[in-house]
């Protein structure tokens, strides 16, 4: 194959949205950990405004039991909108969620068997186009935002991309992590890919972080594929099988990463977010003085 066949358009998003968040019991025993806001934004939010930006058309929801408010959160609310039409308030808050009809797809996840087989639930929707994968429990904070500072580095070079981001080598191990060639600006080509390395055997610091772009052979990688890392179908296994078939490379996010699957990172992007805003700043710096005495 040409590389050319590697650059059509990316149109398509995975978010694989099935898991059941018990790192936040009891708060995600009736709620979806991707609707947990972060100051006045569902974490799903941010990853669904992250890919509009980029230019994604299409969404598609990888779900599970217990899932179904996140198509919601993104479905029109007549009840709602009429009240607040009533009483002279503006629609502009519910703008972001939005989604054409039609552009919003779910596909279930029946068993949790991990990532790689969250995504290959996706093989009808995502068809023979390359897509997108978005982990929403990372949240990528940025201008340009991730993905589209990885769509501008596929229109140069098409092929796979993963973001990456420097770790210290003491927490590689909870990571994918990729064995990096030469490197050029932000991008760098991927030689290999290992999950969860240990330490001492980890071919980079640089991790994986949430955010792919995939051709639609992978599809087929993990159709055969056994369980790896954790007894989990992997991802990374199947894209490490692409590598010197197709165009891999790595994209240096420039921007921070939250680890909101986290309860410490949730904090943490909370915080960061809301001294980021204007209308919250001072107040919320004022607040944190407070607390530290």
């Amino acid at each position: 194959m040409s590389d050319h066949q590697f650059r059509k358009p990316v149109r398509k998003a995975v978010f694989p949205v099935a898991g059941l968040g018990t790192r936040f019991l009891p708060a995600t025993k009736a709620i979806p950990k991707e609707l947990l806001p972060v100051v006045d934004r569902p974490l799903i939010q941010y990853a669904v405004d992250e890919a509009r930006e980029a230019g994604i058309e299409e969404f598609v929801f990888v779900t599970g039991r217990g899932k179904t408010a996140i198509v919601e959160h993104f479905d029109t609310a007549y009840e709602l909108e009429a009240t607040m039409t009533g009483r002279g308030k503006s629609l502009d808050p519910l703008e972001p969620t939005r989604i054409q009809p039609g552009n919003l797809v779910t596909v279930r996840q029946q068993v949790p068997l991990g990532l790689g087989h969250a995504v290959w639930c996706a093989r009808a929707v995502v068809g023979d186009e390359p897509f997108a994968i978005f982990l929403p429990d990372e949240l990528m904070y940025g201008t340009p935002g991730c993905m589209k500072q990885m769509i501008d580095a596929y229109n140069e070079v098409g092929g796979n991309l993963v973001s990456v981001l420097e770790v210290p080598n003491e927490e590689v191990s909870s990571y994918g992590v990729i064995a990096p060639g030469e490197s050029r600006g932000n991008l760098t080509e991927v030689k290999g890919l290992v999950e969860k390395p240990k330490a001492s055997e980890a071919p980079s610091n640089k991790i994986v972080s949430g955010r792919y772009i995939l051709q639609p052979e992978v599809m087929g990688l993990l159709e055969t594929q056994g369980k790896g890392a954790g007894g989990e179908i992997q991802l990374t296994d199947s894209m490490a099988k692409l590598i010197g078939q197709q165009p891999f490379h790595a994209v240096t996010f420039n921007g921070r990463r939250f680890d909101c699957g986290s309860k410490v990172g949730f904090v943490e992007a909370t915080l960061a977010i809301a001294l980021d805003r204007e209308d919250m700043r001072d107040d919320v710096r004022a607040i944190a003085q407070r607390l530290l005495g």
